[in-house]
C-alpha cells in the first residue's frame, strides 16, 4: 500500500538492526545482544513486509510477490548454508527440516481470511498449477531419497543429488514461466480486492527506495537470525526437544516477513496475493535452497539428508491432499483454515514430542 511519505519506523528499525549486528559481530553475543537481536529483528520483519508491500503494488501482481519470494528465499538459503558450515555435522537435516516446515504455510492465511471475510475467492487454474509443482517438488526433494539408495537411508548418492538440484531448478523455473509469462492471468486477483485496489501506485522513486530498504531489512534479518540461532540451540537443548525444532524456528524466523505479508493480505481480502505468496515461498523455498544446499554437499563433501521420517512423509501426504481439496473449488471459508491449522499444530507437536 504506497504512502504519501515513507513512515519513521520503515527505515529506523533497519538502522538499528545494522548497529546491532555490527555489535554483535565484533563483541561477543551474550544474553543482552541476543535479547535487542531478537527485539530489532521483529521490529524490522514489520518493516520489511512494509518494502514489500510498496514494491508490489508498484510492479504489480504477480512480479510483486515473486520478488519477496525470490528475496526471501536468497536470503534462507544464505543462512542455511551458515549454519551448515558452522557445524556441519549436527546439521544434516537441516536444510529437510527447514523445507517441510515452509510448506506448511497456508492454513492460517485461510483461518485468517476465513474469520473475517466468512468465504474468500481465488484463481482455482493458478491454484492448481502450483500445488501440482509443489507435490512433485516435495515427493522428489522429500520423500524418493528414502527409497532411492537404501544403503543411505535418507539421503542421495552425489550423481542423485545432482539430477534432483537440477530438476528442481528446471520445475521452478517452468513454474516462474507460467506465473510471469504464459499464464500470468491464472496468479491474478479474480477482481478488485481490498481497500487498496485502485490506490495510486507509488511514485519510482518511493519504489526504489522501499526495494533498497526491503534488501537491507532481509539482509540483516538472516544476520540477526544466526546471532540468534546458538541461543535457540541452547535453549533447544536445555528443553530437551530435538535437533530438528532448530530447523522450524528457522524457518519462522526467515519466512516470517512473508508469512506476516501473506497473513496480511488474507486479512485485507486479497486471497489470491495470499496464496502466491504462501505457495509460492513453498515453491521457491524447495526449488532454490535444495538445489543450493546440494551444491554446498557436493562442494564440502558433507552429507545432506533430505528423505523425511514415515511420521512426517505422512504428514506431507496429508498436507498436499487437504490442499487439493480445501483449493480445489475456487472458494474457502474459516473451516478450511481450521483444519490445515490443526494439521499444522500436529506437525509441531510431534516434531517437539516424537
Amino acid at each position: 500500500m504506497a504512502l504519501p511519505r515513507t513512515p519513521w519506523w520503515t527505515w529506523t528499525w533497519p538502522l538499528l538492526a545494522c548497529v546491532v549486528l555490527l555489535i554483535a559481530v565484533f563483541a561477543s553475543s551474550g544474553g543482552v545482544v541476543a535479547a535487542a537481536a531478537g527485539v530489532v529483528l521483529l521490529a524490522t520483519v514489520f518493516a520489511a513486509v512494509y518494502h514489500a508491500e510498496v514494491v508490489a503494488h508498484r510492479v504489480g501482481e504477480p512480479f510483486g510477490t515473486l520478488v519477496l519470494a525470490l528475496a526471501v528465499t536468497v536470503i534462507e538459503t544464505a543462512l542455511i548454508v551458515c549454519v551448515m558450515l558452522a557445524a556441519p555435522g549436527e546439521k544434516a537435516g537441516l536444510a529437510r527440516d527447514t523445507v517441510f516446515a515452509a510448506v506448511m504455510i497456508v492454513g492460517l492465511c485461510l483461518l485468517v481470511g476465513g474469520v473475517r471475510h466468512h468465504e474468500q475467492g481465488f484463481q482455482l487454474q493458478g491454484a492448481s498449477g502450483a500445488l501440482a509443482v509443489l507435490a512433485a517438488l516435495t515427493g522428489l526433494t522429500l520423500v524418493l531419497p528414502n527409497f532411492a539408495s537404501p544403503e543411505l537411508g535418507p539421503r542421495y548418492n552425489t550423481p542423485q543429488l545432482i539430477f534432483d538440484g537440477v530438476i528442481s531448478l528446471v520445475l521452478y523455473g517452468a513454474f516462474v514461466f507460467v506465473q510471469t509469462v504464459r499464464h500470468r492471468d491464472y496468479f491474478l486477483p479474480v477482481e478488485a480486492e481490498g481497500e487498496d485496489a485502485h490506490a495510486p501506485a507509488p511514485p519510482n522513486r518511493t519504489a526504489m527506495a522501499s526495494a533498497g530498504l526491503l534488501l537491507v531489512s532481509l539482509i540483516v534479518i538472516v544476520g540477526l537470525a544466526k546471532i540468534l540461532t546458538p541461543a535457540v540451540e541452547r535453549g533447544i537443548g536445555y528443553l530437551g526437544v530435538p535437533n530438528g525444532v532448530v530447523g522450524i524456528v528457522i524457518a519462522a524466523l526467515v519466512l516470517l516477513p512473508e508469512g506476516l505479508a501473506a497473513v496480511r493480505a488474507a486479512q485485507a481480502n486479497r486471497l489470491q496475493i495470499s496464496l502466491n505468496l504462501a505457495l509460492g515461498s513453498a515453491l521457491a523455498t524447495i526449488g532454490l535452497t535444495i538445489p543450493a544446499v546440494a551444491a554446498l554437499s557436493i562442494v564440502t563433501q558433507q552429507p545432506i539428508e533430505l528423505g523425511l521420517g514415515a511420521k512426517d512423509e505422512v504428514l506431507l501426504m496429508l498436507t498436499l491432499l487437504l490442499g487439493v481439496i480445501t483449493l480445489g473449488t475456487g472458494r474457502t471459508t474459516v473451516l478450511q483454515g481450521v483444519v490445515h491449522l490443526i494439521l499444522f499444530a500436529v506437525f509441531l507437536f510431534f516434531a517437539v514430542i516424537p
